[in-house]
């Protein structure tokens, strides 16, 4: 860690190098660094099968157990939190271009420090607490989801943060083997869903590009942000139930002791969550995880995959709370 380095890249960004970008980047990923130990990435030979295993198994018991025609990204890392990072800072930097390339400030110099600072933060934070992250590179190709290309593989991308893993484990004490597999079924499943459904990426960036470029004009478009949160929360849903389905041993301790950690924290850390929109993402989880237990407690796991056949297929936010709403209008 090197907290001289990322305060001298925050307080460079006033220099201008970032051109009339609100946020210097490159600042931001010097400074995120600079703020975050990157941790240990010596795999062992286990380790490496390790991960290939559980992945290898995660998308083989997901198809059987979903009934999905899906398979993995081409782009597999096992990273450390510097990783991560550089990864992300990509991420970061191609979803916030709509509203960087609309904003304009009175004070370009302090503002852009202010957002840089800010941006290193939450990656920094984010670096050391995500234990892995399906990518499926939003935004990525603008031009070519608009002549109608599908996605392909090399679309997508699937991370694992080798050190917080490790750490996790030893925090929760479980065991660390099972821990990482729990964590790639987890991740796999989220790669089930963008492959079942090669229209939910263009629909999801559809949704952001609408309330970015409302935002980046001083307005808020809260139908935009309705939709990507019901969709999200039945991503994050159907992910937990396909995760739990398939997994092949019990699970019950691993989440909630997962559940515990994202709970808990000093004050900072609550602060940092509430700040961050994780408590959303939680309430997400649990909400769309209630929604298709009922659906596949009633008409089977492979009948809650039908969500994903096609955009009108989402559950409304009011079905959310009525599972048997939806499968009345979807599978009557």
């Amino acid at each position: 860690m090197d907290l001289y380095r990322s305060v001298r890249a925050i307080a460079g960004a006033s220099s201008g190098g970032a051109g009339d970008r609100p946020i210097d980047w490159t600042a931001v990923a010097t400074a995120a660094k600079g703020a975050t130990e990157a941790g240990d990435l010596e795999l062992a030979p286990a380790d490496r099968e390790g991960y290939a295993a559980d992945v290898r198994d995660a998308r083989e018991r997901l198809r059987s157990v979903g009934g999905l025609a899906f398979d993995v990204p081409n782009s597999i890392e096992v990273q450390n939190r510097h990783h991560w990072i550089d990864a992300n800072v990509a991420t970061f930097s191609r979803v916030m271009h709509p509203v960087e390339s609309e904003v304009r400030v009175a004070v370009p110099s302090a503002t852009r420090v202010l957002n840089t600072g800010s941006m290193a933060f939450v990656l920094s934070y984010l670096a050391s607490h995500v234990l892995g992250q399906y990518d499926p590179l939003l935004l990525a190709d603008r031009d070519r989801h608009r002549h109608g290309a599908t996605a392909d593989n090399g679309d997508h991308g699937l991370y694992f943060v080798h050190p917080n893993i490790v750490a996790a484990a030893a925090e929760l004490d479980v065991d660390y083997p099972r821990f990482r597999r729990w964590i790639a079924f987890h991740e796999v499943a989220h790669a089930a869903e963008f492959g079942a459904a090669p229209w939910l990426s263009e629909y999801l960036e559809s949704r952001m590009e609408d309330g970015l470029e409302t935002l980046a004009h001083g307005g808020f478009d809260s139908e935009a942000f309705h939709d990507l949160n019901v969709a999200m929360t039945a991503v994050e849903g159907y992910a937990e139930l396909l995760m739990d389905r398939a997994f092949d041993a019990e699970y019950e301790d691993l989440r909630a002791k997962l559940d515990a950690r994202r709970r808990g924290g000093g004050p900072l850390a609550r602060l940092a969550r509430r700040l961050l929109g994780l408590g959303l993402k939680r309430r997400q989880y649990e909400r769309g995880a209630r929604f298709f237990e009922t659906v596949a407690d009633r008409r089977g796991v492979a009948a809650a995959a039908s969500v994903w056949d096609r955009p009108e297929n989402l559950p409304t936010d009011a079905e959310l709370d009525d599972p048997v709403e939806w499968l009345a209008r979807v599978q009557p």
